[in-house]
């Protein structure tokens, strides 16, 4: 029995590792949007698409997306993420993407926000955004 729950813990934690994460926009954004791009964004390095319209970006409040998310494409981990970001609130330059409840509560946001990108488990995407990567 003991066997029978390692093995299976071990493959749950496998195929959650294995998740990916996918980053959305509204499928009238026709910018140019690659990896770097993403990161400058959600680091308040860039307030705009690469076409000049404003960029509305949305993340999670926790989750394992959060953690894909920010390892894969921040290259943080999501502790270092936030610390990135409380820093950068005290010191006065910037405001962190707000962070939604849950990835239908993104997916909802970027449908109906023409500048609006986000990020969910790429599993969950629906015809409603346009997917930009996945990683």
């Amino acid at each position: 029995m003991k066997k029978y729950f390692a093995a299976c813990m071990f493959l749950a934690i496998n195929v959650s590792a294995q998740a990916e994460v996918a980053v959305i926009v509204n499928p009238s954004n026709g910018a140019a949007i690659d990896k770097d791009a993403i990161a400058k964004i959600y680091l308040g390095k860039t307030k705009s698409f690469s076409d000049g319209t404003k960029v509305n970006a949305v993340g999670l409040n926790s989750g394992s997306s959060v953690d894909e998310f920010t390892t894969s494409v921040l290259g943080k981990s999501s502790s270092q993420y936030k610390a990135y970001w409380s820093k950068l609130i005290f010191t006065g330059k910037g405001t962190p993407p707000e962070a939604l409840d849950n990835e239908q509560a993104v997916i909802d946001f970027v449908a109906a926000n023409a500048d609006a990108i986000g990020y969910v488990d790429s599993a969950k995407v629906t015809d409603n955004v346009k997917v930009v990567g996945k990683f």
